[in-house]
């Protein structure tokens, strides 16, 4: 069974497990003792630790191992903040980082600080402009990541890095999507990243914090891992953690090279043959194993089920399912389709008979989804009048943007669509629609109940 979604979390790689193994046996003791069976232990850790500085681009004593990415994301971004008290309580991140960010983030507005969100353009791309006017003289930190963990698009984080440089800010730089394939350019101050994404066993993060950055540890004190990550360090998995990065770190450039072709194969492939299909994500600048789309009137939560029920293991970020009610934060700064959304990120390995096998299944996957909520090609309908409003209280996407869908033929070109819905992905869903279909969005206004979003016919 082709699994697909390396970008949520990578199988354990072959040398990870043999490392894993290793180091059961002969890394179990304290690091921080002087007999034989600590110095030993000493001696895998240091070997750990330079192994993952190389691959980092940093000094060995700038970084710490921690129990996970999100660990490493939360404590680099409470130390640095603590440590520029004093300059001020202001922090700047990117429209689209991932949720270990934008939580810390919470946490310090909830506590007094400000918070200013750099938007993006619909590729999710920010730019250094946009981090020049949100930080200034009171701002502590910026937080980036290096590529999108949703659509895979690559950030300019030498760019913006310059840019913090010379507002003497530091850039915190969540790099837990691209560290696999290549160190982060640029002169990023604080890096966090997680073992689980690059082969490694879960349990395992990276935080690097480069000389000279003022950094205050949120937690009582503690002597290991240079008083950054509190507590008894889990010695096998860090092994096994570095060693999976250096092979993968090997191999990243041949490997990038082959799947960068087969995830073209299916950028281009997809949208023919399945219609109203959107691409998203920079076409260029994005990672070379993953890619993203959207297709109209279909549940996501449904569509994932049955390629899973065909074979293949794909995830997405989409608001369409049963557990969650709002869109995806990162499609929703970009302004591009939400529904019916599946990410595929393709591992090391993965051949051209498996991608071709996707491709053949995804249509009819669609199509079944379509046709189970009701979404046929019919006849054009007459047009009945000018205008229309239609009641979509209670319906969930991609209904509301089915039932508009339906409706559009109904009322002659010029004439207007209202739809009245309480599902906030409509916000999203229904400007979205009208840019693929080639009609004019006009506005929502807030109703007792929901809001009204119009639409005028163009074509």
């Amino acid at each position: 069974m082709p699994y697909f979604d390396i970008a949520s979390a990578a199988p354990l790689h072959p040398v990870a497990r043999q490392a894993l193994q290793a180091a059961l046996d002969e890394g179990w003791a304290d690091p921080a003792r002087l007999y034989r069976e600590g110095r030993r232990a000493r001696l895998l850790l240091d070997a750990a630790r330079e192994a993952a500085a190389e691959a980092v681009g940093c000094r060995v004593d700038e970084l710490v191992f921690t129990p996970s990415g999100t660990h490493a994301v939360h404590t680099g971004v409470a130390g640095v903040l603590a440590g520029r008290r004093r300059v001020g309580r202001h922090l700047v991140l990117s429209a689209v980082e991932h949720s270990s960010v934008l939580h810390t983030a919470q946490v310090h507005e909830a506590a007094g600080g400000t918070v200013a969100e750099v938007p993006v353009d619909r590729y999710g791309a920010v730019t250094a402009a946009g981090y020049a006017d949100a930080v200034g003289p009171s701002t502590a930190l910026a937080c980036l990541q290096s590529a999108n963990h949703e659509v895979g698009t690559v950030q300019p984080v030498a760019e913006v890095a310059g840019v913090c440089a010379e507002a003497g800010v530091p850039l915190l730089v969540d790099a837990a999507q691209s560290l696999a394939w290549g160190p982060v350019e640029g002169a990023w101050s604080v890096l966090a990243a997680s073992a689980h994404k690059w082969g490694g066993p879960p349990g395992v993060g990276l935080l690097a914090v480069r000389k000279g950055v003022r950094f205050s540890p949120q937690h009582p004190a503690d002597e290991r891992e240079a008083g950054r990550s509190p507590g008894f360090a889990n010695l096998p998995a860090i092994v096994a953690a570095a060693a999976s990065l250096r092979a993968v770190r090997a191999e990243a450039d041949a490997e990038a090279d082959r799947l960068r072709i087969l995830v073209d194969r299916i950028r281009r492939r997809v949208v023919r043959l399945v219609p109203d299909v959107e691409v998203v994500g920079h076409p260029d600048r994005r990672l070379p194993h993953l890619v993203t789309f959207s297709c109209l009137y279909v549940d996501g939560e449904i569509l994932l089920h049955e390629l899973d029920r065909a074979g293949y293991s794909v995830s997405s970020g989409s608001s369409c399912t049963s557990s969650t009610l709002t869109p995806s934060h990162v499609l929703r700064a970009m302004g591009v389709l939400s529904e019916g959304n599946v990410r595929v990120s393709l591992p090391p390995g993965t051949t051209a008979e498996e991608v071709n096998g996707f491709l053949e299944v995804l249509p009819g996957a669609v199509s079944g989804v379509r046709e189970r909520l009701g979404v046929t090609e019919a006849v054009p309908p007459v047009a009945e009048s000018e205008s229309l409003e239609l009641d979509a209280l209670g319906l969930r996407c991609p209904q509301p943007v089915i039932e508009l869908a339906a409706a559009i033929g109904r009322v002659p070109v010029g004439g207007t669509v209202t739809v009245v819905s309480d599902d906030e992905v409509a916000r999203l869903d229904i400007p979205a629609w009208c840019g693929m279909r080639g009609h004019a969005y006009l506005g929502e206004a807030e109703r007792p109940v929901g809001v009204a979003y119009t639409v005028r016919r163009l074509l």
